[in-house]
Protein backbone atom coordinates (compact mmCIF):
# COMPACT_ATOMS: atom_id res chain seq x y z
CA UNK A 1 0.00 0.00 0.00
CA UNK A 2 2.81 2.43 -0.86
CA UNK A 3 0.78 4.20 -3.53
CA UNK A 4 1.93 6.78 -6.06
CA UNK A 5 5.20 8.36 -4.90
CA UNK A 6 4.75 7.24 -1.28
CA UNK A 7 7.79 5.65 0.36
CA UNK A 8 9.37 5.04 3.74
CA UNK A 9 12.25 7.47 4.21
CA UNK A 10 15.55 6.94 6.07
CA UNK A 11 13.90 7.93 9.34
CA UNK A 12 11.21 5.27 8.91
CA UNK A 13 8.56 7.92 8.27
CA UNK A 14 5.97 8.25 5.52
CA UNK A 15 7.04 10.37 2.58
CA UNK A 16 4.77 11.51 -0.25
CA UNK A 17 5.71 13.65 -3.22
CA UNK A 18 9.20 13.93 -1.74
CA UNK A 19 7.74 15.55 1.42
CA UNK A 20 7.88 14.12 4.93
CA UNK A 21 4.23 13.62 5.89
CA UNK A 22 4.85 14.43 9.56
CA UNK A 23 6.40 17.74 8.56
CA UNK A 24 3.35 18.46 6.39
CA UNK A 25 1.12 17.94 9.43
CA UNK A 26 3.30 20.23 11.54
CA UNK A 27 3.49 22.91 8.87
CA UNK A 28 -0.10 22.97 7.62
CA UNK A 29 -2.06 21.49 10.52
CA UNK A 30 -4.53 18.63 10.63
CA UNK A 31 -6.83 17.32 9.33
CA UNK A 32 -5.04 17.84 6.03
CA UNK A 33 -5.79 16.58 2.55
CA UNK A 34 -2.56 15.81 0.70
CA UNK A 35 -2.58 15.30 -3.07
CA UNK A 36 0.31 13.56 -4.82
CA UNK A 37 0.53 15.61 -8.01
CA UNK A 38 2.90 13.25 -9.82
CA UNK A 39 0.55 10.35 -9.09
CA UNK A 40 -2.39 12.25 -10.59
CA UNK A 41 -0.42 13.13 -13.70
CA UNK A 42 0.88 9.57 -14.05
CA UNK A 43 -2.67 8.18 -13.99
CA UNK A 44 -3.75 10.72 -16.62
CA UNK A 45 -0.89 9.61 -18.84
CA UNK A 46 -1.61 5.94 -18.20
CA UNK A 47 -5.24 6.36 -19.25
CA UNK A 48 -4.31 8.27 -22.38
CA UNK A 49 -1.63 5.76 -23.38
CA UNK A 50 -3.81 2.69 -22.72
CA UNK A 51 -6.53 3.86 -25.05
CA UNK A 52 -4.23 5.53 -27.60
CA UNK A 53 -2.53 2.17 -28.20
CA UNK A 54 -5.85 0.41 -28.73
CA UNK A 55 -8.22 3.05 -30.10
CA UNK A 56 -6.71 6.46 -30.84
CA UNK A 57 -10.08 8.21 -31.22
CA UNK A 58 -10.95 7.65 -27.56
CA UNK A 59 -11.73 10.78 -25.57
CA UNK A 60 -10.68 10.45 -21.91
CA UNK A 61 -12.44 12.92 -19.60
CA UNK A 62 -11.84 13.25 -15.87
CA UNK A 63 -15.04 12.95 -13.81
CA UNK A 64 -14.70 16.05 -11.67
CA UNK A 65 -17.25 14.98 -9.07
CA UNK A 66 -14.50 12.83 -7.51
CA UNK A 67 -12.54 15.96 -6.50
CA UNK A 68 -12.43 19.35 -8.14
CA UNK A 69 -10.80 22.70 -7.55
CA UNK A 70 -8.93 25.14 -9.76
CA UNK A 71 -5.54 23.48 -9.28
CA UNK A 72 -6.90 20.03 -10.15
CA UNK A 73 -8.58 21.50 -13.24
CA UNK A 74 -5.24 22.91 -14.34
CA UNK A 75 -3.47 19.56 -13.84
CA UNK A 76 -6.11 17.76 -15.89
CA UNK A 77 -5.99 20.37 -18.65
CA UNK A 78 -2.20 20.23 -18.84
CA UNK A 79 -2.34 16.45 -19.24
CA UNK A 80 -4.68 16.79 -22.22
CA UNK A 81 -7.82 15.20 -20.78
CA UNK A 82 -11.39 16.39 -21.08
CA UNK A 83 -13.53 17.20 -18.05
CA UNK A 84 -16.92 15.87 -16.99
CA UNK A 85 -18.74 18.31 -14.68
CA UNK A 86 -21.99 17.49 -12.91
CA UNK A 87 -23.19 20.86 -11.59
CA UNK A 88 -23.06 24.58 -12.15
CA UNK A 89 -20.49 24.86 -9.39
CA UNK A 90 -18.18 22.36 -11.04
CA UNK A 91 -18.64 24.05 -14.41
CA UNK A 92 -17.95 27.49 -12.91
CA UNK A 93 -14.80 26.15 -11.23
CA UNK A 94 -13.54 24.75 -14.53
CA UNK A 95 -14.22 27.99 -16.39
CA UNK A 96 -12.53 30.06 -13.68
CA UNK A 97 -9.52 27.76 -14.01
CA UNK A 98 -9.46 28.53 -17.77
CA UNK A 99 -10.14 24.91 -18.64
CA UNK A 100 -10.79 24.74 -22.43
CA UNK A 101 -14.60 24.84 -22.65
CA UNK A 102 -14.68 22.67 -25.78
CA UNK A 103 -13.24 19.83 -23.65
CA UNK A 104 -15.98 20.08 -21.00
CA UNK A 105 -19.28 18.24 -20.93
CA UNK A 106 -22.05 18.80 -18.41
CA UNK A 107 -23.89 15.98 -16.63
CA UNK A 108 -26.69 15.96 -14.09
CA UNK A 109 -30.08 14.39 -13.52
CA UNK A 110 -31.58 17.88 -13.02
CA UNK A 111 -29.79 20.87 -14.51
CA UNK A 112 -31.31 24.24 -13.74
CA UNK A 113 -31.91 26.85 -16.42
CA UNK A 114 -29.00 28.85 -14.99
CA UNK A 115 -26.66 25.84 -15.32
CA UNK A 116 -27.78 25.16 -18.89
CA UNK A 117 -27.41 28.83 -19.82
CA UNK A 118 -23.89 28.94 -18.37
CA UNK A 119 -22.97 25.89 -20.47
CA UNK A 120 -24.46 27.37 -23.64
CA UNK A 121 -22.78 30.74 -23.21
CA UNK A 122 -19.42 29.13 -22.46
CA UNK A 123 -19.63 27.01 -25.61
CA UNK A 124 -18.81 23.75 -23.83
CA UNK A 125 -18.23 20.53 -25.76
CA UNK A 126 -21.56 18.87 -24.96
CA UNK A 127 -24.45 18.63 -22.55
CA UNK A 128 -25.42 15.10 -21.54
CA UNK A 129 -29.22 15.22 -21.56
CA UNK A 130 -31.02 13.20 -18.89
CA UNK A 131 -34.79 13.70 -19.33
CA UNK A 132 -37.51 15.05 -21.62
CA UNK A 133 -38.07 18.22 -19.60
CA UNK A 134 -34.40 19.03 -20.04
CA UNK A 135 -34.67 18.63 -23.82
CA UNK A 136 -37.49 21.16 -23.95
CA UNK A 137 -35.74 23.63 -21.65
CA UNK A 138 -32.52 23.30 -23.61
CA UNK A 139 -34.34 23.96 -26.87
CA UNK A 140 -35.96 27.06 -25.38
CA UNK A 141 -32.71 28.40 -23.95
CA UNK A 142 -30.78 27.69 -27.14
CA UNK A 143 -33.26 29.74 -29.15
CA UNK A 144 -33.42 32.63 -26.69
CA UNK A 145 -31.19 35.70 -26.87
CA UNK A 146 -28.24 35.57 -26.88
CA UNK A 147 -28.52 33.45 -29.98
CA UNK A 148 -27.30 29.88 -30.00
CA UNK A 149 -23.58 29.42 -29.79
CA UNK A 150 -22.26 26.49 -31.80
CA UNK A 151 -19.80 24.07 -30.20
CA UNK A 152 -17.11 26.70 -30.63
CA UNK A 153 -17.64 30.37 -29.97
CA UNK A 154 -18.80 32.41 -32.93
CA UNK A 155 -15.93 33.86 -34.92
CA UNK A 156 -13.37 31.39 -33.58
CA UNK A 157 -11.72 28.97 -35.99
CA UNK A 158 -12.44 25.27 -35.73
CA UNK A 159 -9.98 23.15 -33.80
CA UNK A 160 -7.28 21.77 -36.12
CA UNK A 161 -7.68 18.31 -34.51
CA UNK A 162 -11.32 17.80 -33.53
CA UNK A 163 -12.09 15.83 -30.38
CA UNK A 164 -14.63 13.04 -30.29
CA UNK A 165 -17.31 15.53 -29.30
CA UNK A 166 -16.69 17.56 -32.48
CA UNK A 167 -17.35 14.71 -34.88
CA UNK A 168 -21.11 15.09 -35.17
CA UNK A 169 -22.55 15.95 -38.56
CA UNK A 170 -23.11 19.61 -39.29
CA UNK A 171 -21.88 22.74 -37.59
CA UNK A 172 -24.99 24.26 -36.05
CA UNK A 173 -27.10 23.23 -33.13
CA UNK A 174 -25.89 22.87 -29.56
CA UNK A 175 -24.16 19.50 -29.14
CA UNK A 176 -25.82 16.97 -26.84
CA UNK A 177 -25.42 13.35 -25.82
CA UNK A 178 -28.33 11.30 -24.57
CA UNK A 179 -27.76 9.45 -21.32
CA UNK A 180 -29.11 5.92 -21.57
CA UNK A 181 -29.84 3.52 -18.69
CA UNK A 182 -28.33 0.35 -20.17
CA UNK A 183 -30.02 -2.19 -17.83
CA UNK A 184 -26.66 -3.32 -16.41
CA UNK A 185 -26.60 -4.11 -12.70
CA UNK A 186 -22.93 -3.59 -11.81
CA UNK A 187 -21.30 -5.55 -9.00
CA UNK A 188 -20.78 -2.75 -6.49
CA UNK A 189 -22.52 -1.10 -3.52
CA UNK A 190 -26.21 -0.38 -4.30
CA UNK A 191 -25.80 3.31 -3.53
CA UNK A 192 -23.13 3.78 -6.22
CA UNK A 193 -24.83 1.73 -8.97
CA UNK A 194 -26.24 3.97 -11.70
CA UNK A 195 -27.04 1.87 -14.79
CA UNK A 196 -29.55 -0.64 -13.44
CA UNK A 197 -33.29 -0.91 -14.09
CA UNK A 198 -34.39 1.27 -11.16
CA UNK A 199 -31.76 3.96 -11.76
CA UNK A 200 -32.84 7.59 -11.57
CA UNK A 201 -30.34 8.46 -14.31
CA UNK A 202 -30.99 8.68 -18.02
CA UNK A 203 -33.58 7.46 -20.52
CA UNK A 204 -34.66 3.87 -19.99
CA UNK A 205 -34.79 1.22 -22.68
CA UNK A 206 -37.66 -0.99 -21.51
CA UNK A 207 -40.34 1.70 -21.54
CA UNK A 208 -39.17 3.10 -24.89
CA UNK A 209 -38.07 6.47 -23.47
CA UNK A 210 -34.57 6.13 -24.94
CA UNK A 211 -35.97 5.81 -28.47
CA UNK A 212 -38.46 8.65 -27.97
CA UNK A 213 -35.61 10.84 -26.75
CA UNK A 214 -33.64 10.15 -29.95
CA UNK A 215 -36.65 11.04 -32.06
CA UNK A 216 -37.23 14.24 -30.08
CA UNK A 217 -33.63 15.47 -30.34
CA UNK A 218 -33.31 14.57 -34.03
CA UNK A 219 -36.46 16.62 -34.63
CA UNK A 220 -35.10 19.62 -32.73
CA UNK A 221 -32.94 21.89 -34.95
CA UNK A 222 -31.50 23.85 -31.99
CA UNK A 223 -29.81 20.62 -30.85
CA UNK A 224 -27.20 18.41 -32.46
CA UNK A 225 -27.01 14.79 -31.37
CA UNK A 226 -23.39 13.67 -30.95
CA UNK A 227 -24.15 10.18 -29.67
CA UNK A 228 -25.03 8.29 -26.52
CA UNK A 229 -23.75 8.07 -22.98
CA UNK A 230 -24.07 5.61 -20.10
CA UNK A 231 -22.52 5.05 -16.69
CA UNK A 232 -23.08 1.90 -14.64
CA UNK A 233 -21.57 2.84 -11.27
CA UNK A 234 -18.37 3.22 -9.32
CA UNK A 235 -15.68 1.11 -7.59
CA UNK A 236 -16.27 -1.78 -10.03
CA UNK A 237 -13.71 -4.59 -10.17
CA UNK A 238 -15.64 -7.00 -12.41
CA UNK A 239 -14.82 -5.96 -15.97
CA UNK A 240 -17.74 -7.95 -17.36
CA UNK A 241 -20.04 -5.11 -16.32
CA UNK A 242 -18.20 -2.67 -18.58
CA UNK A 243 -18.29 -5.18 -21.45
CA UNK A 244 -22.04 -5.68 -20.97
CA UNK A 245 -22.68 -1.93 -20.93
CA UNK A 246 -20.62 -1.41 -24.08
CA UNK A 247 -22.52 -4.18 -25.87
CA UNK A 248 -25.85 -2.76 -24.74
CA UNK A 249 -24.95 0.68 -26.07
CA UNK A 250 -23.93 -0.65 -29.47
CA UNK A 251 -27.12 -2.74 -29.66
CA UNK A 252 -29.15 0.36 -28.84
CA UNK A 253 -27.27 2.43 -31.43
CA UNK A 254 -27.92 -0.31 -34.00
CA UNK A 255 -31.67 -0.24 -33.32
CA UNK A 256 -31.65 3.56 -33.52
CA UNK A 257 -29.98 3.35 -36.93
CA UNK A 258 -32.64 0.90 -38.13
CA UNK A 259 -35.47 3.06 -36.86
CA UNK A 260 -34.22 6.61 -37.48
CA UNK A 261 -31.33 6.23 -39.96
CA UNK A 262 -29.01 7.92 -37.47
CA UNK A 263 -25.45 6.65 -36.92
CA UNK A 264 -23.91 7.76 -33.63
CA UNK A 265 -20.38 9.18 -34.02
CA UNK A 266 -19.65 8.72 -30.29
CA UNK A 267 -20.46 6.20 -27.55
CA UNK A 268 -19.40 7.25 -24.06
CA UNK A 269 -19.50 4.46 -21.47
CA UNK A 270 -18.63 6.58 -18.42
CA UNK A 271 -16.22 5.48 -15.73
CA UNK A 272 -16.28 3.37 -12.59
CA UNK A 273 -13.03 1.39 -12.41
CA UNK A 274 -12.14 0.32 -8.85
CA UNK A 275 -9.10 1.39 -6.83
CA UNK A 276 -7.09 0.05 -3.88
CA UNK A 277 -8.45 1.01 -0.47
CA UNK A 278 -7.04 -1.97 1.44
CA UNK A 279 -4.27 -4.51 0.77
CA UNK A 280 -7.00 -7.03 -0.11
CA UNK A 281 -8.20 -4.92 -3.05
CA UNK A 282 -6.82 -6.09 -6.39
CA UNK A 283 -8.64 -4.03 -9.04
CA UNK A 284 -7.96 -4.54 -12.75
CA UNK A 285 -5.29 -2.40 -14.36
CA UNK A 286 -6.15 0.52 -16.62
CA UNK A 287 -4.77 -1.47 -19.55
CA UNK A 288 -7.06 -4.42 -18.75
CA UNK A 289 -10.01 -2.06 -18.47
CA UNK A 290 -9.19 -0.39 -21.79
CA UNK A 291 -8.69 -3.74 -23.53
CA UNK A 292 -12.05 -5.02 -22.25
CA UNK A 293 -13.97 -1.95 -23.36
CA UNK A 294 -12.37 -1.69 -26.79
CA UNK A 295 -12.73 -5.43 -27.45
CA UNK A 296 -16.40 -5.32 -26.42
CA UNK A 297 -17.03 -2.29 -28.64
CA UNK A 298 -15.47 -3.92 -31.70
CA UNK A 299 -17.13 -7.28 -31.12
CA UNK A 300 -20.54 -5.64 -30.85
CA UNK A 301 -19.93 -3.47 -33.91
CA UNK A 302 -19.04 -6.61 -35.89
CA UNK A 303 -22.12 -8.43 -34.60
CA UNK A 304 -24.45 -5.64 -35.69
CA UNK A 305 -22.44 -4.50 -38.73
CA UNK A 306 -22.30 -1.07 -37.12
CA UNK A 307 -19.72 1.56 -38.09
CA UNK A 308 -17.25 1.78 -35.22
CA UNK A 309 -17.86 5.06 -33.36
CA UNK A 310 -15.42 7.14 -31.35
CA UNK A 311 -15.25 6.09 -27.71
CA UNK A 312 -15.55 8.17 -24.56
CA UNK A 313 -14.57 7.17 -21.01
CA UNK A 314 -14.79 9.18 -17.78
CA UNK A 315 -12.42 8.02 -15.02
CA UNK A 316 -12.83 9.85 -11.73
CA UNK A 317 -12.09 7.77 -8.66
CA UNK A 318 -9.58 5.59 -10.54
CA UNK A 319 -7.65 8.64 -11.64
CA UNK A 320 -7.32 10.53 -8.37
CA UNK A 321 -8.29 8.37 -5.36
CA UNK A 322 -4.93 6.67 -4.74
CA UNK A 323 -3.11 10.00 -5.13
CA UNK A 324 -4.70 11.38 -1.97
CA UNK A 325 -4.12 10.83 1.74
CA UNK A 326 -5.65 12.54 4.77
CA UNK A 327 -3.51 13.33 7.80
CA UNK A 328 -5.13 13.27 11.26
CA UNK A 329 -3.78 13.88 14.74
CA UNK A 330 -4.86 11.50 17.49
CA UNK A 331 -6.51 13.42 20.32
CA UNK A 332 -7.34 10.59 22.70
CA UNK A 333 -6.94 6.86 23.17
CA UNK A 334 -9.89 5.10 24.84
CA UNK A 335 -10.42 1.62 26.20
CA UNK A 336 -14.06 0.75 25.44
CA UNK A 337 -15.51 -2.31 27.27
CA UNK A 338 -17.83 -3.61 24.55
CA UNK A 339 -18.59 -7.22 23.64
CA UNK A 340 -18.55 -6.91 19.85
CA UNK A 341 -16.26 -9.69 18.60
CA UNK A 342 -15.06 -8.05 15.39
CA UNK A 343 -14.25 -4.60 16.75
CA UNK A 344 -11.14 -3.59 18.71
CA UNK A 345 -11.73 -2.26 22.22
CA UNK A 346 -9.01 0.35 21.83
CA UNK A 347 -10.32 3.50 20.14
CA UNK A 348 -8.30 6.33 18.60
CA UNK A 349 -10.23 9.60 18.55
CA UNK A 350 -8.86 11.82 15.76
CA UNK A 351 -9.38 15.47 14.88
CA UNK A 352 -11.57 14.78 11.85
CA UNK A 353 -14.29 12.37 10.82
CA UNK A 354 -17.62 12.51 9.03
CA UNK A 355 -17.28 16.19 8.07
CA UNK A 356 -14.09 15.59 6.05
CA UNK A 357 -14.93 12.05 4.86
CA UNK A 358 -18.55 10.87 5.07
CA UNK A 359 -18.05 7.72 2.98
CA UNK A 360 -17.55 5.24 5.84
CA UNK A 361 -20.74 6.43 7.50
CA UNK A 362 -22.74 6.62 4.25
CA UNK A 363 -22.05 3.15 2.89
CA UNK A 364 -19.41 1.40 4.94
CA UNK A 365 -16.41 2.42 2.83
CA UNK A 366 -13.20 0.73 3.96
CA UNK A 367 -9.78 2.36 4.25
CA UNK A 368 -6.22 1.64 5.34
CA UNK A 369 -4.38 3.75 7.94
CA UNK A 370 -0.65 4.03 8.64
CA UNK A 371 1.38 5.64 11.40
CA UNK A 372 3.17 8.58 9.79
CA UNK A 373 6.21 8.77 12.09
CA UNK A 374 6.64 4.98 12.37
CA UNK A 375 5.64 3.86 8.87
CA UNK A 376 8.51 1.38 8.70
CA UNK A 377 7.53 -0.46 11.89
CA UNK A 378 5.17 -3.46 12.02
CA UNK A 379 1.52 -2.45 11.92
CA UNK A 380 -0.11 -5.21 13.96
CA UNK A 381 -2.02 -3.60 16.83
CA UNK A 382 -5.78 -3.24 16.17
CA UNK A 383 -7.52 0.08 16.77
CA UNK A 384 -10.92 1.47 15.92
CA UNK A 385 -10.40 4.96 14.47
CA UNK A 386 -13.27 7.29 15.38
CA UNK A 387 -14.05 10.86 14.43
CA UNK A 388 -14.72 13.68 16.86
CA UNK A 389 -18.23 14.58 15.72
CA UNK A 390 -21.57 14.22 17.50
CA UNK A 391 -22.21 10.99 15.60
CA UNK A 392 -20.85 7.47 15.79
CA UNK A 393 -18.50 8.19 12.89
CA UNK A 394 -15.89 5.46 12.52
CA UNK A 395 -13.29 6.17 9.85
CA UNK A 396 -11.90 2.63 10.07
CA UNK A 397 -13.46 -0.11 12.21
CA UNK A 398 -10.26 -2.14 12.50
CA UNK A 399 -6.99 -0.44 11.64
CA UNK A 400 -3.64 -2.11 12.25
CA UNK A 401 -0.99 0.30 13.57
CA UNK A 402 2.05 0.30 15.84
CA UNK A 403 1.28 1.28 19.42
CA UNK A 404 -0.24 4.74 19.02
CA UNK A 405 -0.64 7.58 21.52
CA UNK A 406 -2.40 10.92 21.79
CA UNK A 407 -0.54 13.48 19.70
CA UNK A 408 0.60 10.98 17.05
CA UNK A 409 -0.22 11.60 13.40
CA UNK A 410 -1.80 8.92 11.22
CA UNK A 411 -2.53 8.90 7.50
CA UNK A 412 -5.64 7.42 5.94
CA UNK A 413 -4.77 6.29 2.42
CA UNK A 414 -6.69 6.53 -0.86
CA UNK A 415 -8.77 9.57 0.09
CA UNK A 416 -8.20 11.52 -3.13
CA UNK A 417 -11.75 10.85 -4.34
CA UNK A 418 -15.04 11.70 -2.61
CA UNK A 419 -13.55 12.95 0.67
CA UNK A 420 -12.83 16.61 -0.08
CA UNK A 421 -15.66 16.75 -2.63
CA UNK A 422 -18.23 15.41 -0.11
CA UNK A 423 -16.95 17.32 2.93
CA UNK A 424 -19.20 19.55 5.03
CA UNK A 425 -19.21 21.91 7.99
CA UNK A 426 -21.10 19.49 10.24
CA UNK A 427 -20.85 20.59 13.88
CA UNK A 428 -19.63 23.85 12.34
CA UNK A 429 -16.14 22.49 11.86
CA UNK A 430 -14.16 24.38 9.21
CA UNK A 431 -13.15 22.26 6.23
CA UNK A 432 -9.49 21.15 6.04
CA UNK A 433 -6.85 22.57 3.76
CA UNK A 434 -5.52 20.68 0.74
CA UNK A 435 -1.88 20.72 -0.32
CA UNK A 436 -0.38 19.39 -3.52
CA UNK A 437 3.05 17.81 -3.16
CA UNK A 438 5.61 17.29 -5.90
CA UNK A 439 9.38 17.00 -6.00
CA UNK A 440 9.77 17.80 -2.32
CA UNK A 441 7.67 20.97 -2.54
CA UNK A 442 4.21 21.51 -1.04
CA UNK A 443 1.76 24.18 -2.11
CA UNK A 444 -1.65 25.01 -0.69
CA UNK A 445 -4.34 24.53 -3.33
CA UNK A 446 -7.30 24.90 -0.95
CA UNK A 447 -6.98 27.12 2.10
CA UNK A 448 -8.10 25.82 5.49
CA UNK A 449 -11.45 27.34 6.42
CA UNK A 450 -11.68 29.48 9.53
CA UNK A 451 -14.51 30.05 11.98
CA UNK A 452 -15.13 33.29 10.11
CA UNK A 453 -15.65 31.23 6.94
CA UNK A 454 -18.18 29.08 8.79
CA UNK A 455 -20.13 32.21 9.71
CA UNK A 456 -19.62 34.01 6.40
CA UNK A 457 -23.06 33.33 4.90
CA UNK A 458 -25.00 33.75 8.17
CA UNK A 459 -27.47 36.64 8.39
Amino acid sequence: MLLGTQKINAQGQLEIGGCDALMLAERFGTPLYVLDEDAVRARCQEYRAAFANLKPDTEVAYAGKAALNRAICQMIAEEGLGLDVASGGELYTALQASFPPERIHLHGVYKTDAELQMAIEAGIGAIVVDNFEEIERLKRLSLSPPTLLPRRRRGEPASPSPTAWERGAGDEGFPVLLRIAPEVDAATHPLIRTGQRDSKFGFHLLNGDAYRAVETVLGSPPLRLLGFHCHIGSQISDLSGFAAATHAMVEFAHKVRQQYDYVAPLLNIGGGLAVRYTPDDQPPSIHEYAQTVVDALRAACRQYAYPEPALGVEPGRSLIAEAGITLYRVGAVKQVPHDLPNLPREYLIVDGGVSDNPRPQMYGARYTAVHVARRGEPHNRPYRIMGKHCETDPLIDCALLPETHAGDVIAVLTTGAYAYSMSSQYNRYPRPAMVAVRGGEARVIVERETYEDVLRMDR
